[in-house]
């Protein structure tokens, strides 16, 4: 039998969440009906190193994705794959206005947010006018997929719910001579939010919540990197928080998540937050903004975590008090994410449409 070749499509592999997908997708799909390759746009980033020997890179060498165009048309063009799974929107985007002119490749995009809050610029826009050519767009939560008829004019039969995989065999990896981060207070309740420092993640608003919580024993630990790392930096000393660390990117935030004694998303829009979904596979408790992005589908009341509305600084800090008074089932909570969203379960459902669709 001939194998399904598929190239899919990313800037680079950098620890975010959209390369941890395709990383997984790639690295786990059946080997004898699939023949995976990741284009990327610069070979770089951390999950470089966890992808499997047999999944070829191609490196376009492109440092920009406005420049990033013609090179993948030229190599589609060249090694005319089976499937084109484009993974970041707003290659996404350029790319369908010239589906038509591969007539024997299928093409699928896999959106990454909902749409119309984190695609602002006009040039970016227009080129969604095309996104119907796209033979299949995959989006992760309900309201991703309401965003994209309600907002974009996409055909609903062109839309699939696929919720994001977790690797728990990857992540247990990574447990198994986990210790307790040094900044960890004994006598402290540890908190710990993850994501790129920038406004989508909202931490301007964690940390405002966080300067009504300085009387209390409780630390946030904050993960990540980004264009707003100066900003929140400068906030953190305004208010005055000596409560709150940022300890920048890491390379294996899932021992902060697995000694955290809750996690917190503050984010004001996501697609289906893999960090989420990370901590409960952890076995950690979550607290969660009332956002835009399948955060109702993850969060399973009193099991997994709770929602909440950030903007109300003052109740969502008294929510954090409340929270930490309590125990809560770590085995539980693992399995809440296990029975729905474990790879082998969300693995199936894209086998079946990447071979369904050689057939539209």
């Amino acid at each position: 039998m001939k194998k399904i070749s598929i190239i899919f499509i990313l800037p680079d592999l950098e620890m975010g969440g959209a390369e941890r997908i395709v990383t997984t997708i790639a690295n786990h799909l059946d080997r004898e009906k699939f023949q995976p390759k990741i284009m990327l746009l610069r070979k770089e980033g951390g999950y470089l190193e966890f992808l499997k020997d047999d999944v070829d890179i191609i490196d376009l060498k492109t440092p920009r994705i406005r420049n990033s165009l013609k090179p993948i048309l030229k190599e589609i063009r060249k090694r005319k794959p089976d499937i084109i799974f484009s993974g970041f929107g707003e290659v996404n985007a350029y790319l369908a206005l010239f589906i038509k002119l591969f007539p024997k490749t299928k093409f699928i995009a896999r959106e990454t947010n909902v749409v119309s809050q984190h695609v602002t610029r006009k040039e970016i826009k227009f080129f969604y006018k095309f996104y119907n050519n796209y033979h299949k767009i995959i989006c992760q939560s309900d309201d991703m997929q309401q965003d994209l008829v309600d907002n974009f004019k996409i055909k609903k039969e062109k839309i699939i719910k696929i919720n994001n995989p977790v690797d728990f065999d990857f992540i247990n990896e990574k447990l198994e001579n986990a210790t307790k981060p040094e900044l960890f207070s004994d006598d402290f309740k540890n908190v710990v939010a993850i994501g790129n420092l920038s406004a989508r993640k909202g931490f301007d608003r964690l940390l405002t919540v966080f300067s009504f919580l300085k009387s209390e024993k409780i630390k946030l630990h904050i993960l990540g990197d980004g264009r707003d790392k100066e900003i929140l930096n400068q906030l953190k000393i305004d208010l005055k928080l000596e409560n709150v660390i940022f300890h920048g990117q890491q390379k294996n935030p899932y021992q902060f998540l697995k000694f955290a004694d809750l996690f917190i998303l503050s984010s004001r829009y996501e697609g289906f937050p893999n960090v989420l979904l990370e901590a409960g596979a952890c076995g950690t408790y979550a607290l969660a903004n009332n956002c835009k992005g399948g955060i109702t589908e993850i969060i399973q009341p009193k099991i997994n975590g709770e929602i909440s509305d950030i903007e109300n600084h003052k109740n969502f800090a008294e929510k954090i008090k409340s929270i930490l008074k309590e125990n809560h089932d770590s085995e539980a909570i693992k399995n809440s994410i296990k029975s729905r969203f474990s790879k082998e379960i969300i693995l199936e459902e894209y086998e079946e449409v990447l071979e369904k669709i050689l057939i539209l």
